[in-house]
């Protein structure tokens, strides 16, 4: 499959306030050139499903390769290069990495409880396990 041209992407809940908050915060940070709610997103070019985004965060590389979670916030940072790529090169080292990811779970589960989170923006816990599948 070739990957579509609009990439990089970064896809998120747009359903849930924090997460939108976040993913603005990330679009003028890292000055991200494709930051959008999975909800008006295109999934299937993407390789993505609604499942997977209402999950966890998404990002898309230029190439099409997918990172979810904590790998998707390193893989954007590397995107942007800097200071900003220095990090998101430090995230995948192991500690780091371990920490990362358990950060990113008790976030991802506790985002409805979380500044501009509502009940909606709670995700399902029987698949919360899934919610950081780091890497494809």
């Amino acid at each position: 499959m070739t990957p579509p041209a609009n990439l990089p992407a970064l896809i998120f809940d747009g359903d849930c306030g924090f997460c939108t908050s976040s993913a603005n915060k990330a679009r003028e940070w890292l000055r991200l050139p494709r930051v959008e709610p999975w909800q008006h997103a295109d999934l299937p070019p993407l390789g993505l499903t609604p499942h997977e985004c209402n999950e966890a965060l998404q990002w898309v590389g230029v190439d099409g390769e997918i990172h979810s979670g904590h790998a998707a916030v390193a893989a954007a940072m590397r995107f942007r290069g800097g200071l900003w790529g220095v990090l998101g090169r430090v995230i995948p080292l192991p500690v780091i990495n371990i920490l990362g990811s358990a950060a990113y779970r008790v976030i991802a589960r506790n985002r409805h409880r979380l500044p501009g989170g509502t009940p909606a923006c709670a995700i399902d816990q029987t698949s919360a396990a899934d919610d950081d599948r780091g890497d494809r």
